[in-house]
């Protein structure tokens, strides 16, 4: 066999050898890699330790006691009067009411029932010799008040409810002039009967046009006896005074924990927070305070209050609810008169620890807060007052005749009328009169009722101010038979709200009122607008509203003194008077009630004009 050719039997190497797995480049970056992730891990901040906090042993929020049963129960009480109020008087009623059970060995509890289930009514014939008394105002056409709409809804909508083993009994507030007069008490009544409740005393109706504590007074002395024939009780005849609250004076207090007017929330003012209702006012700012008329000896006064940024909405028809202080010349002359001093700072805690109302009015606060911002010191005094009061005056005499105008006798009641209500006497007024009358301004306190919120109608429309609320509104003042001059506490009040330029805000707390008084809502419906007494105000809002309407005409509305401002106002946006022209209007205002011949043109405008605007504002 030939030898091979050297050249021709070696074997190619760079094609068959095994490829490296990784390339230099490849080595390199997973080198930088693993260098980064060590070098990460290895130098990383560790997390924090998180600290343990040793917790707080912080008191369980008390919760508030829904079941007045249980209550009740607790408490050894078996009467419970409950209350819908409005202004204030019906909580004043069911007070005394409340009080009126000791004296009859009997133990009683104020109740709010918007505070309480009122589904708890069947069960009241677990306690014995048990009672519930309803004190029920009617507030607008015949409506609950605020307080008392829940249980007039569970009234209506709880048709099998059984309640055949509650005793009852009621008293309603009203006024006759109202179309709907008590249908709030009547309600009530009649409701509770149907429902298997037993009446043990007719209903009580207290008459607010004539005299509502006559008819409370009357309808109480005979309402007791009905209470002890029928549970088989005898009155203890004890007619001490009963005291409610205790008086605390703070003499090392710190100041930002001392009410200086607010009405709920302490500090209210200062830090203002929304919703704003009647338990939380908001401070509009006054930025307009005009009087209108320029002659005559009424003063009739408009105001504009600035809500911008308040969130507050109104509708034509509402109103709004301001809250007055009373005048400081007659709380200092209340102090000088009891000879205190109305800078101490005090408390007036309820006797009974149960109780959901613990002070009578917000405190901590001062004698001269309490007196200015918090209790009514111009109102004539209700019978109760007087009674409380007797003990304090040193003269027999005195003693004599003030228990008798607290009494029901035709003697009393004909010198309770004629010396404290027609002479339109106030506290301040008696005290002045009955100089041996001096009693510890603590009970006074205690005695005299709250200073209530005023409504007026809103004379603005939101759709043309939306930041802006205007009252229309006359101050009140006036000369009583004894010749003092006695002023309305709000209008006054009001009245002195001036816009300066000297930095000073005048500024009044309010909220917003709803009201069921609204234009219909077709408005293509003709509309007569009348105000018997009433004034303009609110039609002052629906003519913002709906000044477009045609056919209108102006009767009745003011005198002729009133400025020109208000009447061009009414006119300007009334598209087309009737009848009359604006020159004319004052001047058969005036004559309307002297010619029948007037009053032939005024009919004949009505059947003819689609709006018309009857008032008596300024007669």
């Amino acid at each position: 066999m030939p030898d091979m050719d050297p050249e021709t039997t070696h074997t190619e190497p760079a094609v068959d050898e095994e490829a490296s797995l990784f390339s230099t480049m490849d080595l390199l970056l997973f080198s930088v890699i693993v260098g980064f992730v060590v070098y990460w891990f290895m130098s990383r901040k560790k997390p924090e330790p998180i600290p343990e906090f040793k917790k707080l042993d912080t008191p369980t929020p008390t919760t508030r006691e829904t079941s007045f049963i249980e209550k009740m129960k607790k408490t050894g009480k078996n009467i419970i009067v409950f209350y819908g109020s409005q202004t204030g008087t019906a909580e004043e009623f069911a007070n005394r009411l409340s009080k009126d059970a000791q004296r009859y060995g009997m133990k009683g509890m104020v109740a709010d029932p918007e505070e309480y289930s009122m589904g708890e009514l069947s069960r009241l014939s677990e306690i014995t010799n048990s009672l519930a008394i309803f004190c029920m105002a009617t507030y607008g056409e015949g409506d609950p008040t605020d307080n008392a709409q829940d249980f007039y809804d569970w009234l209506q909508e709880n048709d099998d409810e059984d309640l055949s083993g509650l005793n009852y009994t009621v008293f309603g507030l009203g006024n006759k002039t109202y179309e709907h007069y008590n249908a709030m008490g009547k309600y009530v009544d009649k409701r509770l009967e149907q429902l298997g409740a037993t009446r043990i005393f007719d209903l009580g109706m207290g008459d607010d046009d004539g005299n509502l504590e006559e008819d409370f007074v009357s309808w109480r002395e005979q309402f007791w006896p009905a209470v002890c024939q029928h549970f088989g009780v005898e009155a203890s005849g004890d007619e001490s005074s009963i005291r409610q609250y205790e008086l605390k004076e703070h003499t090392d207090i710190n100041m930002n924990k001392v009410y200086t007017g607010e009405i709920g929330r302490l500090k209210s003012f200062e830090v203002q927070k929304p919703p704003f209702d009647s338990k939380n006012p908001f401070l509009a700012l006054v930025t307009v305070n005009r009087k209108l008329n320029k002659a005559g000896d009424r003063h009739l006064m408009h105001l504009e209050l600035d809500i911008t940024g308040s969130k507050i909405r109104y509708e034509s028809g509402d109103h709004v609810a301001v809250f007055p202080t009373n005048d400081s010349a007659l709380v200092n002359k209340l102090g000088q008169i009891l000879g205190v001093d109305l800078d101490v700072v005090i408390s007036l805690n309820n006797l009974d620890e149960e109780s959901n109302k613990k002070h009578p009015f917000p405190c901590p606060t001062t004698y001269r807060t309490a007196l200015t911002h918090y209790l009514d010191i111009t109102h004539p005094p209700r019978t109760n007052v007087l009674y409380e009061l007797a003990q304090y005056a040193s003269d027999p005499k005195d003693q004599e005749n003030m228990r008798k105008m607290a009494s029901s006798s035709p003697e009393g009641k004909a010198l309770y009328q004629s010396w404290v209500l027609d002479a339109s006497r106030n506290i301040l007024a008696i005290l002045e009169d009955m100089p041996s009358l001096r009693p510890p301004v603590d009970h006074l306190c205690e005695l005299l009722p709250r200073l209530q919120a005023r409504y007026y109608s809103i004379a603005s429309s939101s759709k043309v101010h939306p930041n802006s609320i205007h009252i229309c509104a006359v101050v009140v003042e006036y000369e009583t038979k004894t010749g003092r001059t006695n002023k309305g506490v709000a209008t006054n009040w009001l009245k002195n709200k001036l816009v300066t330029d000297n930095g000073h805000k005048s500024t009044v707390p309010m909220y917003i009122r709803k009201s069921q008084f609204r234009l219909p809502f077709k408005s293509t419906n003709p509309v007569i607008m009348v105000g018997p007494g009433t004034g303009i105000a609110p039609f002052m809002g629906f003519i913002q509203e709906r000044g477009w309407l045609k056919q209108q005409g102006i009767y009745g509305l003011m005198s002729s003194n009133l400025d020109k401002k208000l009447m061009n106002e009414l006119v300007i946006r009334l598209e087309r008077p009737c009848c009359i022209s604006a020159a004319d209007i004052r001047t058969r205002t005036t004559s309307t009630r002297r010619s029948s011949k007037t009053r032939t043109i005024r009919y004949s405008c009505l059947r003819d004009s689609e709006w018309c605007i009857i008032s008596d504002f300024l007669c």
